[in-house]
């Protein structure tokens, strides 16, 4: 039955439409995958009963004739996303044993469309972190390895689970969310899909927040078309989310495979970093290639305010983490530990509950919105993000999509930057500017490097107009034949 496990979303789909297999048997296959696999710790609670529960009342539907887009495909869900009735703990000491009453809206919708919960996946701790170290329940190890290395590799962050257990084969597709690229980053590092929407097509409510102005809802999965397959059902207007646009939402599969000849894709020069690895400048030039040959005209682009991109995030990422996770304080939920009086307890509950990179970003937050500095650095950031906006803007009245590499490098190994955060924050170098305008970006897996390690290429979209950017992911996967699996090791 392991078979199974390795088809697509829409193989299985098509498979469970033909009556090849049920929902039960498909769902058996991950779990038996997800339990050998717990040497990658990318899944921190798996839910076998549940998932089986609810692929026999797939199954039913089915027979009925009921199905829905998703019905019967095990999913895995990233654990920021409240499930209720099943723990969520955004990987943080502070929220260890909480068990949400309700369900986050995306959740909601995939449910409805009939996908199977295999339990929840690993990430950095409140989605702060690019390469799923900072977990309290400790870091996901990449299924990819280097050739002739047995080194444990980041799959990225802060997704990193999510990623791992796609390009694993222990879920069909997984929920992910990205504040500065951590939807992408993952998917680069280990040979997924991965796409942040436009900010406000998915509904953030239910999802933990890290910064809410920049957090957004997407799916990593094995294709493009998979991919489009869940944003589908991830996607929809919310009136519990006061930042979710009340937009329609197209049939994003009808967009893959479309042609795009006569499309402008835009190269911005700001992206060509000092001390880029030459294969990735090798990437990006078979990823232009390659849409030359589909017919796509490219246009040299700049975007000037693109070197301020990573410090204005993180001034403005951190403030908003420091305010939103003040609630944090042992009154409410989540830990307790004791104190003296009132202000005692939220000190030692916040030492206790935080790890070191969340208390990082909170005092970098905090410093930056206080009284004597809010001007000189978050007002500022926030300028310069307005600015970076308007270079898309600019942009846009030249070219249809933008074409870029997903990040500066392939895996590297866990713990090589954890001692060096600007190391690691320089992971996002390529993904943050999405977030701060609020685009929509894509990864796909586009080729390998020397030691046999994935590499991702970006696309950026208009505002809402993720079509063409899955008609233009679709071209380069066609064009990159990109079939590379990492070698069972685990």
């Amino acid at each position: 039955m392991s078979a199974l496990t390795k088809l697509t979303l829409k193989g299985a789909l098509d498979g469970l439409a033909a009556k090849d297999f049920t929902s039960v048997e498909l769902t058996k296959a991950h779990i038996d995958a997800v339990e050998a696999a717990r040497g990658l710790n990318a899944y921190i609670l798996e839910t076998p009963e549940q998932a089986l529960e609810m692929a026999a009342a797939s199954d039913a539907r089915r027979a009925k004739g009921e199905a829905g887009p998703l019905d019967g495909a095990p999913l895995g869900v990233k654990d920021l996303f409240c499930t209720k009735g099943v723990r969520t703990t955004a990987c943080s000491k502070i929220l260890e044993n909480f068990v949400p009453a309700y369900e986050s809206t995306v959740t909601s919708n995939l449910w409805r469309d009939g996908a199977v919960m295999l339990g929840k996946l690993n990430l950095d701790q409140f989605a702060m972190g690019s390469s799923n170290e900072t977990s309290y329940f400790g870091p996901v190890t990449n299924p990819w390895r280097a050739k002739d290395s047995n080194k444990a590799l980041t799959p990225g962050g802060s997704s990193g689970g999510s990623a791992a257990a796609v390009a694993a084969d222990l879920c069909l597709g997984a929920t992910a969310t990205d504040t500065g690229g951590s939807i992408r980053q993952p998917a680069a590092f280990t040979g997924t899909v991965g796409i942040k929407p436009t900010y406000g097509r998915c509904s953030r409510w239910g999802v933990v927040a890290f910064a809410s102005s920049l957090d957004q809802a997407g799916p990593i999965a094995k294709t493009v078309e998979d991919a489009a397959l869940l944003l589908n059902s991830m996607s929809g207007h919310d009136p519990k989310d006061s930042t979710s646009l009340d937009v329609a939402t197209p049939d994003f599969t009808q967009f893959v495979g479309k042609s795009i000849k006569g499309l402008r894709i835009g190269v911005p020069k700001e992206y060509r970093v000092d001390g880029m690895p030459a294969e990735i400048q090798k990437l990006w030039d078979d990823g232009v290639a390659w849409l030359k040959e589909a017919g796509c005209e490219i246009v040299e682009i700049s975007l000037p305010h693109t070197k301020y991109a990573l410090p204005a995030y993180y001034i403005v990422a951190p403030a908003e983490a420091s305010s939103n996770l003040a609630r944090y304080d042992g009154m409410r939920y989540g830990l307790r530990e004791e104190g003296a009086n009132l202000a005692e307890i939220y000190e030692n509950t916040r030492a206790a509950g935080f790890g070191d990179e969340v208390k990082r970003r909170i005092l970098i937050g905090t410093y930056v919105l206080s009284a004597g500095y809010y001007d000189a650095y978050y007002l500022k950031a926030l300028k310069v993000r307005r600015r970076i906006a308007e270079d898309f803007d600019h942009a846009w009245q030249k070219v249809d999509a933008i074409l870029t590499p997903t990040a500066p490098s392939a895996a590297f190994g866990l713990g090589e930057n954890s001692s060096d955060p600007i190391a690691m924050y320089l992971n996002d170098v390529f993904t943050v500017t999405t977030n701060l305008a609020g685009l929509p970006g894509l990864s796909l897996p586009a080729g390998l490097d020397a030691n046999g390690l994935p590499l991702g290429l970006q696309i950026i979209g208009k505002p809402l107009d993720e079509g063409t950017v899955f008609s233009v992911a679709g071209a380069i996967e066609k064009a990159a034949g990109f079939t590379a699996k990492a070698d069972k090791w685990w």
